[in-house]
């Protein structure tokens, strides 16, 4: 996800988004009805996103559940409680996401995710691991990977995972991968961060 320029106060509700009244806004992402708009992110971010989509698609075993892997992909989001139309709209386009292969839909991609990537930076870091994990833990989607760049976006840091605890609304931490990201679920797979950071 790029990051977010808050200059402009720009509303939407969701029937304007369904009818496209996004569509030339370039890249944005809808909260609480205000659109947010992003703007680009470090080489790092771009290499790490990239990369990180494919091997997570490489790694989708033959004969296994179909699985999609997408980047910047809208998912609508429950709407916020308010009496204004222009006040609900809630939209994301998570850096990376793994799911089941029902057709897409906006408003309801969000409960066929298995798995939703954010990759910081400086600008999206309180977002990333405040906002972010509560919604996304609250549409109940199992796994969420934080990818934790160092304060230059030089290098990984570390990544964070984390599973919905036993209320299936909220997430407790289950590891933090450091050098090389595990993965179990939902596919298997072993990735050495210098495989994500090379240039």
């Amino acid at each position: 996800m790029s990051t977010p320029d808050q200059r402009r106060d720009f509303r939407l509700t969701a029937a304007e988004f369904l009818d496209g009244a996004a569509d030339d806004l370039g890249d944005i992402e809808v909260v609480d009805g205000r659109v947010v708009r992003l703007i680009g992110q470090s080489a790092l971010h771009s290499r790490v996103v990239r990369r990180l989509a494919g091997l997570l698609e490489d790694a989708r075993r033959d004969g296994g559940p179909c699985l999609v892997v997408d980047s910047d992909v809208a998912a609508r989001f429950a709407d916020t409680d308010s009496p204004a139309a222009d006040r609900r709209l809630n939209v994301r386009y998570p850096d990376i996401g793994i799911r089941d292969c029902e057709p897409y839909d906006v408003n309801s991609v969000r409960d066929h995710l298995l798995l939703v990537v954010e990759v910081t930076s400086e600008a999206t870091i309180d977002t990333d691991i405040g906002d972010k994990r509560i919604q996304y833990a609250a549409a109940g989607i199992p796994r969420y990977l934080i990818v934790r760049l160092d304060q230059k976006e030089q290098r990984i840091e570390e990544i964070e995972e984390y599973r919905l605890d036993w209320s299936g609304r909220r997430y407790r931490a289950h590891a933090v991968h450091r050098r090389v990201l595990l993965l179990d679920d939902p596919v298997e797979v072993t990735i050495p961060f210098s495989a994500l950071e090379r240039t």
